[in-house]
């Protein structure tokens, strides 16, 4: 049954996010699903089955890939409700889905280890190559410049203001992707965001020195 609704999951989303051009496509979630099963594995923690439904279905409700928060949670939980699983089974991965946006560092505390394992392998996807990748096609598609020198770095944000207020690329690096390596909460996820972090760090050194044209 669990290998049928798995296979239905992900048909779903698919279907729901297979063509997305903001970073959140089928293939950020496959990825954050096989980041988060070899967390899982590494750590011995956490129900398999659980952490990989939850990864599939992270992003369906995100309301920055919905019209409304409201319209989000309807996709989620029209598809929830159609799954034959028990329903503390269906709140538990709810739950999860809920709890692990970036939300400019204003998430709720995780208390599940399944959580803890979806978000770090969720955060994991917003670093690196890809995640330097993800964040210029996010900007790009929200209209932000890819830099802006007489913008200012971003800090204690309220969500609207994380969301919507005037950034650029470049700055989101500082307003969230070089903070996620000190917000993991797995030792196999802090080891793997090591050589990452310090790839978007030199990137960062090659970006100013072209931007100044020193390069």
């Amino acid at each position: 049954m669990k290998e049928e609704i798995m296979k239905r999951t992900e048909a779903f989303v698919k279907q729901m996010m297979g063509r997305d051009s903001t970073g959140h496509d089928w293939h950020h979630v496959d990825r954050v699903r096989r980041n988060a099963l070899n967390i899982s594995k590494k750590e011995q923690s956490g129900d398999p089955f659980i952490i990989e439904m939850a990864a599939l279905l992270h992003d369906i409700p995100d309301d920055k890939l919905n019209n409304s928060h409201e319209e989000g949670r309807h996709k989620l939980a029209g598809f929830m409700d159609v799954l034959d699983l028990p329903p503390a089974v269906k709140k538990h991965i709810t739950e999860i889905i809920f709890s692990i946006s970036f939300k400019g560092g204003k998430g709720p505390k995780l208390s599940s280890a399944e959580a803890k394992i979806v978000q770090d392998a969720d955060r994991l996807d917003a670093i690196g190559a890809i995640g330097i990748a993800r964040a210029f096609a996010f900007g790009g598609k929200k209209g932000q410049p890819i830099f802006d020198p007489s913008l200012s770095v971003r800090d204690n944000m309220t969500v609207e203001e994380y969301r919507n207020g005037e950034s650029s690329s470049i700055h989101h690096f500082y307003e969230k992707l070089l903070q996620i390596k000190d917000s993991l909460h797995t030792a196999t996820a802090k080891e793997m965001a090591k050589e990452r972090h310090q790839f978007m760090e030199a990137f960062l050194t090659q970006f100013y020195s072209e931007w100044n044209g020193q390069a």
